[in-house]
């Protein structure tokens, strides 16, 4: 019995029970360390043409022994390989063979650490390898159960490459190991993890076939065992562009990521640079029901030469773009040795920002081109462009910005930021907005009726991130964002706005009554000339928009402590000014029920609830 070196007994392990969180990788890295043997034995083959060329991996299950066997005819190992590869975990050949060969091989080789190879002994008791070297007479067993130790002994073998026989683990309540023994695990696993290796992985399974000459009406079936190829081999990504059609691509996504629609965008790429690699992304035609939930998990498919490291690598995709689905493929990634977590390296970040770069630029030409799918893409995903430019206090608000739409009051529909700013009245100096809860009642908000009679476009913010973004972007093109809802808001000219202030003035006692009336629920109230059939409405001061108010105060947890500065402004031109003004000259201590019913219809135009039922209730019945 021979001992593992470099402290092995604690690296297995840590190997075993800290590195791998998921234990069906084990068969992942065996048949990775397959390939990776085919691919030595296939580089020798260019200058020695003995060699055999038709390379493949076999699996093969036996349910009375409870041994899973996985076979290569790659280059195979002597007895010094064995005490050198496997006698030192984290001594690999893989990594020294790509070493010295780094201008001749085609730099795709998979096992780079040498401890892959042990991950097995999380669903294994004890490991076997048979073994014959490419130009060796004799071949090796080694055979180890664990950190205890491992033997050499040379053995017949006639054919070259290794067989790795695994004996399973007893079932616990935790894993039941003999599944890996059935031949649809075994299938799924080389499906979901190693469906692009480039050689065959073959397996005998058993399929129901009918019987020929049984009848139509009673047909009879019968089991018949075959081989099969389990995997694909040559991704759709490693194809030749010319090769891919449209009808591949939303195929593939469907199939890939169990979509029934096809996706609204298809980008294949092949990118060469700081970093190469290879990408499919799609945009879907909807949103996951759990898209905007704290549970979404975002990321693209990594791969590494064909194998599958992660199922979602969020790394590689901004928080802005998660909505786009897809594979990332590279050979020049850092993985680190169980190969389940990226490092966080310069490669990675070279990725990362590429691929932004590249849907950045899909983005701009989707809009431009093919508009219908754009604004459907944003119907879906347009909050997570919104949130993106709000997040981390705006720092991605200027790759942003133009990606985002509104609903316009004038075209009914949505447009870009670009497209309102080129059609912007002259001398108008800002853009025009107005919040509410859905178009239909941002529409019938007394604030916008004038302005749009006078031929301004007003954009529509029904989300309720609409106003932040706003807030953050500051500016478009150089104009500023401005509410109908402020209180500075005016279209007035010079000289309607001398009539306005002469007409406050007229009024001040009147005014001053309701506001004494009112009290704190409002910082002032005024006359207004924004106004056309509406008697009412409330605008704010400050910082703090009425709208903000509502969503701030919708959180969970909120204490309804936020308040916007509220101005109730009532119209210069409506009959409710007649009035108030004859009630309050001949009975000014009724002012007050007149104050409390305008205040609350403001309140109720602005998408807001009633502050005091019982008042206004009682202040209408008085008036009646």
């Amino acid at each position: 019995m021979k001992q593992f070196k470099t402290e092995s007994k604690r690296i297995l392990d840590l190997m075993i029970n800290s590195i791998y969180t998921n234990k069906e990788i084990f068969l992942r890295e065996l048949i990775s360390n397959a390939s990776d043997a085919i691919d030595k034995l296939k580089f020798i083959s260019l200058t020695d043409t003995s060699v055999i060329s038709n390379f493949e991996i076999n699996i093969s299950m036996d349910k009375d022994a409870k041994t899973l066997t996985i076979e290569d005819n790659g280059i195979g190992m002597t007895d010094k390989d064995l005490e050198k590869n496997l006698g030192t975990i984290a001594e690999s050949g893989t990594l020294k063979f790509k070493t010295e060969n780094a201008q001749k091989t085609d730099n795709e080789l998979i096992g780079q650490f040498g401890v892959g190879f042990y991950s097995a002994f999380m669903v294994a008791d004890k490991i076997e390898v048979y073994t014959k070297a490419y130009g060796a007479e004799k071949g090796y067993k080694w055979a180890s159960k664990g950190a205890e130790g491992y033997t050499i002994e040379e053995i017949e073998k006639d054919s070259l490459g290794s067989k790795i026989v695994l004996y399973l683990k007893a079932d616990t309540e935790d894993c039941k190991y003999s599944d890996f023994l059935e031949e649809y695990k075994i299938s799924a696993l080389v499906k979901e993890y190693s469906d692009y290796i480039r050689y065959p992985i073959k397996m005998e399974v058993t399929r129901s076939k009918r019987k020929e000459g049984s009848p139509d009406d009673k047909p009879e079936y019968e089991s018949v065992t075959q081989v099969e190829t389990l995997n694909s081999m040559v991704p759709l990504w490693k194809k030749p562009k010319a090769e891919v059609t449209e009808e591949n691509l939303k195929s593939f996504y469907k199939n890939e990521f169990h979509d029934f629609d096809d996706p609204l965008k298809c980008v294949y790429a092949k990118i060469e640079g700081t970093v190469t690699y290879d990408t499919l992304l799609f945009i879907p035609k909807r949103a996951p029901y759990d898209y905007y939930s704290k549970d979404y998990k975002k990321g693209v498919k990594l791969y590494c030469n064909g194998v599958m490291i992660m199922e979602k690598c969020e790394q590689l995709i901004p928080d802005h773009f998660g909505f786009v689905k897809g594979i990332v493929d590279s050979s020049d990634l850092s993985l680190n040795i169980s190969r389940e977590i990226l490092q966080q390296d310069r490669q990675v970040k070279a990725i990362a920002n590429s691929l932004e770069k590249k849907i950045t630029a899909e983005l701009k030409k989707m809009l431009e081109d093919d508009r219908e799918n754009y604004e459907k893409m944003f119907a879906e995903f347009g909050l997570s462009l919104k949130f993106g430019v709000y997040a981390g206090f705006g720092m991605n608000k200027d790759k942003l910005k133009d990606f985002l739409m509104f609903y316009s009051s004038k075209k009914e529909k949505l447009v870009t930021l670009s497209e309102y700013v080129k059609e912007m009245k002259d001398g108008q100096e800002e853009i025009y907005y107005a919040c509410g809860e859905s178009y239909e009642k941002i529409a019938a908000l007394p604030q916008i009726e004038l302005a749009k009679e006078k031929g301004y476009e007003i954009l529509f913010f029904k989300d309720g991130v609409d106003e932040f973004v706003a807030k953050i972007l500051i500016d478009y093109d150089g104009k500023k964002f401005k509410s109908v809802s402020e209180a500075d808001f005016s279209l007035d000219s010079d000289d309607e706005k001398k009539e306005l202030d002469k007409k406050n003035e007229e009024h001040k006692g009147l005014l001053s009554t309701i506001k004494e009336s009112l009290g704190d629920k409002v910082k002032e109230v005024r006359l207004t000339s924004k106004l056309k059939t509406y008697p009412v409405c409330l605008t704010a001061a400050g910082e703090v928009s009425i709208e903000m108010e509502k969503v701030f105060n919708s959180m969970p947890g909120a204490d309804g402590k936020m308040k916007a500065e509220k101005i109730l402004e009532i119209s210069s031109t409506h009959k409710i000014l007649d009035t108030l003004s004859k009630v309050y000259d001949k009975t000014p201590e009724k002012i007050a029920n007149y104050a409390t019913v305008l205040y609350e219809q403001a309140r109720l135009l602005e998408g807001l609830n009633i502050d005091d039922v019982t008042s206004f209730v009682t202040a209408m019945g008085e008036i009646i």
